[in-house]
């Protein structure tokens, strides 16, 4: 899996998880950030990688990246946001932001790196969804849509770039423990926890082990493909 490999969302819990284990298989990984640059180049600098700025949702910031990375064999769309509430009570304005940093970034940043690839008739897309992409929230109604529309997405690309020797798939993570998940009470992890056939939580690591394996030659005849990484909880 040598050559180079780009992670939105970089600096974050599943983020860095996944740029330490793609420099671990041989890339040379690019360390997405929004605002925690000072994050992003420690992950970067401890895995021999390069920090750089992407604000998924804006094509300027994404046709600089593309400028700074080059030919990138393997685009990691991790980027995404959470907002948890009743669906009538989100305001248009946070709904418009969940998709554009879930749905829309990830197909900004594929639409800027996908020409070479096909070029070069080769590339590997990984799309960070949800299970809740796959069965819905209650309480995270815009959030499950805009991954369910990854799904989708990944579904479709995979169909049109496969000809051109280019797979595209989909992770579909289930309760990570990451910083994300701070806001619940010890109490409500305990009911979560109890919810999960497995009875643990996920960590990280194991989001960037399924991406690892999608990227790798292991993988070569897989694409269109969600794997789930759930301990169990959406079968």
């Amino acid at each position: 899996m040598l050559g180079n490999a780009i992670v939105t969302g970089g600096s974050g819990g599943i983020g860095e998880a996944l740029c330490r284990r793609l420099a671990e298989e041989g890339c040379h990984v690019f360390v997405c950030y929004s605002s925690s640059r000072e994050r992003a180049e420690k992950i970067a600098g401890d895995i021999g990688g390069k920090a750089i700025r992407l604000d998924v949702t804006d094509p300027e910031s994404v046709r600089a990246a593309v400028e700074t990375v080059g030919f990138c064999k393997l685009l990691v769309n991790n980027a995404g946001i959470s907002e948890i509430g009743l669906f009538d009570s989100l305001s248009a304005e946070i709904s418009r932001r969940i998709m554009d940093v879930n749905l829309t970034g990830a197909m900004n940043c594929t639409r800027a790196f996908l020409p070479e690839m096909i070029r070069r008739k080769t590339g590997c897309i990984i799309n960070i969804s949800s299970m809740w992409g796959q069965v819905g929230a209650s309480c995270e109604v815009d959030y499950s849509a805009s991954k369910a529309g990854l799904i989708g997405f990944t579904k479709a690309l995979a169909k049109e770039t496969a000809p051109s020797g280019i797979r595209v798939n989909c992770v579909s993570p289930g309760f990570i423990m990451t910083e994300m998940n701070s806001r619940f009470s010890a109490e409500d992890l305990e009911l979560i926890r109890q919810d999960i056939p497995l009875g643990i939580f996920g960590e990280p690591r194991h989001v960037a082990d399924a991406a690892a394996f999608l990227a790798s030659e292991r993988a070569e005849y897989i694409t269109g493909q969600v794997l789930a990484v759930n301990g169990g909880m959406v079968i």
